[in-house]
């Protein structure tokens, strides 16, 4: 008896950390955020730090695949913009990762959309 009791003991706490890094803390107060959700199943917990943590790491393969970091095993922000902004699968991201502009550029812009208001 003492053999299966240990056994599923130890099953118990293999399922519910299994290759988690993300805090599953930081997860749940994410979660409990939202006005809409006043309890949260430890199951679906835990499936959402995992599926997030399998998110951010295609995300990131995907960066560094079609990155310009390859050559010196390097990701940066503007391999992930470029590929939230290229890439159908990530556009919902490029408000979050926008890709970064010089202060000079962006005020052009600005000047060059206010000009178009003030023709019309």
């Amino acid at each position: 008896m003492k053999m299966s009791a240990n056994t599923a003991d130890k099953d118990n706490n293999v399922s519910t950390n299994k290759n988690i890094s993300l805090p599953i803390s930081r997860v749940r107060l994410i979660m409990k955020s939202s006005p809409d959700v006043s309890n949260i199943n430890q199951e679906a917990l835990f499936l959402t730090t995992k599926a997030t943590e399998l998110f951010v790491q295609y995300l990131a393969v995907s960066s560094f695949n079609n990155g310009s970091g390859k050559g010196s095993k390097s990701l940066s922000y503007s391999d992930l913009a470029s590929t939230a902004e290229e890439n159908d699968t990530f556009h919902f991201l490029t408000d979050i990762l926008p890709k970064k502009i010089l202060a000079g550029d962006y005020l052009k812009t600005l000047e060059q959309i206010e000009d178009e208001e003030a023709d019309i």
